[in-house]
């Protein structure tokens, strides 16, 4: 990828509407989930919970990451049963380099992107764009027998970071006044709302996207930094404020202890020179009393969200920086230890089961299907997910989760979360732990912890001796599934002979959506990386001229245009780009227009 040209072009909100429609008369999907990994919430069991006294209808969404960057991430995660989203941090510098690849989920989880990768106005409008989109879909008559009548209501949570210079600077202070007040931007985009969307172009869309935000502290951020930033975003944006803590609080003799001797990770080399930079626990104990007390004297509310990543040497070098970001299973442990200790330090003031205070705590370390439940039983609010979503059935793993949860709840014998949570905590307390929080860190440090050592996270993802081709492949459908992005799609191989031995589907790349992240590469079963070798289709010819590699450029009838690729090939995929299902975008309603151009 050229540093001259952005990492990723968004599409138009006409153009991801046009998919959308296209893709649900031609494949009953929508941005390549499956209808039957769409999320249906049961009537009679209600998984609601208060974010900052909103009302959220699931407990569960994407963590400030990958999947919450473009429009099309936050619909899949809204499809699968999100009703919190935790949006990507936005900073004010939003013309980062990240090296590539930057994520390896392989094993447990490490990254080394860790902002925005769209410029601070492009962020605004995708999560604008996204907030249109779930309202749209929440109307749209073909979709309610998937998502139920009511599918419940639903809060974008803005993140924004590092420091107060930048949160107060004119371009970041111009994006989160836009998402109080997104008016402006939501009438620009409703000349995009045309052809089988026309009926939603009066829409009366709530102009308020947001008006909660997480504050993410960055590894070393300094504890007046972030008492003066929170701060300021109560006082004078007049937000909810939520401050994200690091796991650097326990202390590095507790980190190491629990990640290399009882975990068995001896080859995660913890930064003890973090530990010094960041926040120190009896001074964050302070500091949660102090703005706990700032918002409540101004009317607002606060809370804490464990935890960050930890930042750890680069000892596998699949990835190129010196340092990268641990998550998955053992920061899953890490965050529940220090939730046990901040409740035990802080008693009456956490909003967790067995000290009912008003300081809300949300979570992001290691949740899965498998830990789920549990964790929610501490009192957390949400469980947002991120390393997760990263393996094989990307977002189609949201819906299985809230249907387990579903069933615990009402196996149980409870209609909702908080009886179900209620009760958990009286069987903790007559286990004899304090709190359910109590209680989860004993189980996964103790019979529980298989799931955390490195003995149960040692398995690589499946391999044939195969080295991978631009057509044919073993269709396992990883790259479709594991891309954050949703910037691979397929297509149904054609009944003629030039496909008979090149298997049942076929793999394509949007190349504006793909930022060369690398998880397609950690998850394929064969040799090679699917987002160089799958054939890459643009729909921008400024980005097709830029870049290198094979590709092909397609117009809004999609015609290819242009290709980087031999006769043969370009003809094969004209083909299957011209079939019943072949290229999802729907020309009816312009074509595969890309973001900021002309007719977008």
């Amino acid at each position: 990828m050229s540093e001259a040209t952005p990492p990723l072009t968004p599409m138009s909100l006409g153009s991801l509407l046009g998919r959308i429609d296209h893709e649900w008369a031609s494949r009953k999907k929508i941005f390549d989930l499956p209808n039957a990994r769409i999320w249906r919430p049961d009537p009679a069991i209600d998984l609601g919970f208060e974010f900052l006294g909103r009302r959220c209808a699931s407990p569960v969404g994407p963590a400030a990451g990958p999947h919450s960057q473009l429009a099309q991430n936050i619909v899949l995660a809204w499809l699968g049963g999100s009703r919190l989203f935790e949006l990507k941090t936005v900073q004010i510098l939003d013309d980062l380099v990240i090296n590539r690849p930057c994520i390896d989920a392989e094993t447990i989880g490490y990254n080394i992107e860790w902002s925005q990768e769209l410029t601070v106005p492009q962020s605004l409008t995708e999560y604008v764009k996204a907030w249109m989109l779930v309202e749209i879909l929440r109307h749209w008559e073909p979709l309610a027998e998937f998502v139920g009548p009511d599918p419940g209501p639903h809060v974008f949570d803005m993140s924004v970071g590092y420091d107060l210079a930048g949160i107060s600077s004119p371009k970041v202070d111009a994006f989160i006044r836009g998402m109080r007040d997104a008016t402006g931007e939501i009438d620009r985009l409703r000349a995009e709302l045309t052809g089988p969307w026309a009926a939603f172009a009066d829409h009366d869309f709530d102009p308020v996207v947001s008006d909660t935000l997480t504050l993410s502290t960055f590894h070393g951020c300094p504890p007046e930094e972030i008492e003066g930033i929170t701060k300021h975003l109560v006082a004078e944006h007049d937000l909810d404020v939520i401050v994200k803590l690091n796991p650097t609080l326990l202390g590095y003799e507790t980190v190491a202890g629990i990640v290399n001797d009882e975990l068995g990770y001896t080859d995660v080399v913890v930064k003890e020179s973090a530990f010094a930079e960041d926040l120190q626990f009896d001074r964050g104990l302070e500091l949660i009393e102090e703005l706990r007390s700032f918002a409540h004297e101004r009317g607002r509310r606060f809370g804490i969200k464990l935890t960050n990543t930890l930042v750890v040497d680069n000892t596998k070098g699949f990835m190129p920086d010196e340092t990268m970001y641990l998550s998955g299973p053992p920061l899953h442990v890490l965050a529940m230890t220090l939730l046990d200790r901040l409740a035990t330090a802080l008693p009456g003031r956490l909003d967790v089961p067995g000290h009912d205070g008003d300081v809300m705590v949300s979570f992001s370390a290691g949740i899965s299907r498998s830990n789920l439940a549990d964790a929610l039983a501490t009192g957390v609010n949400p469980a947002s997910v991120c390393t997760d979503l990263l393996k094989p059935g990307g977002y189609g793993r949201l819906a299985p989760m809230l249907k387990a949860l579903t069933t615990e709840v009402r196996e149980s014998g409870h209609t909702d979360l908080a009886g179900w949570r209620a009760a958990r905590q009286i069987a903790a307390s007559a286990a004899g732990h304090a709190t359910t929080a109590a209680a989860h860190v004993a189980a996964i440090r103790g019979e529980d912890i298989a799931a955390y050592h490195l003995d149960g996270n040692t398995k690589p993802p499946r391999q044939v001796d195969h080295d991978l081709e631009m057509f044919g492949c073993v269709a396992c459908n990883f790259c479709v599934t594991v891309c954050p992005n949703d910037a691979f799609f397929s297509i149904r191989s054609l009944d003629t002979p030039e496909f008979t031995d090149l298997g049942r589907q076929q793999y394509f790349v949007f190349a504006e959506l793909c930022n060369e992240c690398g998880n397609c590469l950690t998850f394929c079963p064969e040799t090679g990386d699917p987002a160089e070798i799958k054939p890459r289709v643009f729909t921008d010819p400024e980005l097709f001229a830029a870049r290198d590699g094979q590709g092909v450029l397609v117009d809004a009838d999609g015609r290819i245009t242009d290709a980087r690729v031999d006769d043969p090939s370009r003809s094969l995929i004209q083909r299957l780009l011209d079939a019943d299902a072949g290229l999802p975008l729907a020309t009816a309603t312009g074509g595969p227009t890309p973001e900021g151009s002309p007719s977008a």
